[in-house]
């Protein structure tokens, strides 16, 4: 497998805002793909008559699954969460019979998938000095780069053994890879130009862990004007509590950054019924 490659699109953003001259006094107008594409105006519709805060419309042709980080790194010992002191052998069992069922509904619907994995360069040139050595990076021996079992390889790298998706999640043929620096999916990354490309305007969210990359990239597709979903018992955390605050989070306040829903299930359901009407 080449080396990984930051795409071109995230060192010099086609969507970049930029600041409006010092004299116009007006706020800066984004580029139209800055943010979702706008859904579908035809074709099957899901409906989550007990999504909250309330039911929300997944048109299919504009509704992709977004599975985050299901890789060994996160859910395998010797993996970076075990690295940090985690119990990682509860998380599979918590979030993934759950991811299961939707890859499945969405693979059998024909939705668009999407799979992203922390995944840092060889040489570590996207990996700040913070994640390496800064007052908050773990201690040594346990961060980015690091080797903890010499069969996983170093830490949340390209290539290595642990960064690469569990069995049960790996992705299928023609289905997108998203490679990314951090914690946000956006961040650094091709997949705005990408879900723009494919007129996605709806995102069903699963994947791990809760209170860092599935809620960090939640946000950053929020501020893009996404429809989010997060499905619950398809997401997880090394610290329930933590995972608890996100879903209550979520959907607060009218759903200041998206919908939540409890089961996969009922959202398979919803897809599936959906599109057999639509044939």
């Amino acid at each position: 497998m080449p080396p990984l490659k930051r795409p071109a699109a995230a060192e010099a953003p086609a969507a970049v805002r930029k600041k409006p001259a010092a004299s116009d006094g007006a706020a800066p107008e984004a580029p139209a793909q800055a943010f979702a594409a706008p859904p579908a105006s035809e074709g099957p519709v899901a409906t989550l008559d007990v999504s909250k805060p309330k039911a929300v419309d997944l048109p299919l042709k504009s509704t992709a699954l977004l599975c985050i980080d299901f890789q060994k790194d996160f859910l395998d010992e010797g993996g970076f969460g075990h690295a940090l002191g985690n119990d990682v052998t509860q998380l599979f069992d918590t979030c993934f019979p759950g991811g299961a069922i939707l890859l499945a509904a969405a693979r059998k619907c024909g939705l668009t998938i999407v799979h992203t994995k922390e995944a840092h360069c060889q040489d570590l040139s996207d990996c700040p000095a913070s994640k390496r050595c800064g007052p908050r990076a773990p201690p040594e021996g346990k961060r980015v780069g690091d080797v903890l079992e010499e069969g996983m390889g170093k830490l949340l790298v390209d290539g290595s053994l642990g960064n690469d998706f569990i069995e049960a999640a790996k992705p299928w043929e023609g289905e997108k890879v998203v490679c990314k620096p951090g914690k946000g999916a956006f961040f650094h990354t091709d997949l705005q130009d990408y879900l723009f490309s494919k007129g996605i305007s709806h995102l069903i969210v699963c994947g791990v862990t809760t209170e860092v990359c599935v809620q960090t990239t939640m946000r950053e597709a929020n501020d893009r004007g996404y429809e989010c979903v997060l499905v619950e018992d398809a997401t997880a955390s090394y610290i329930p509590e933590f995972k608890e605050a996100v879903v209550k989070m979520v959907s607060s306040q009218g759903g200041i950054v998206g919908y939540t829903i409890d089961m996969a299930e009922k959202v398979a359901d919803a897809i599936k019924t959906a599109h057999s009407g639509s044939g």
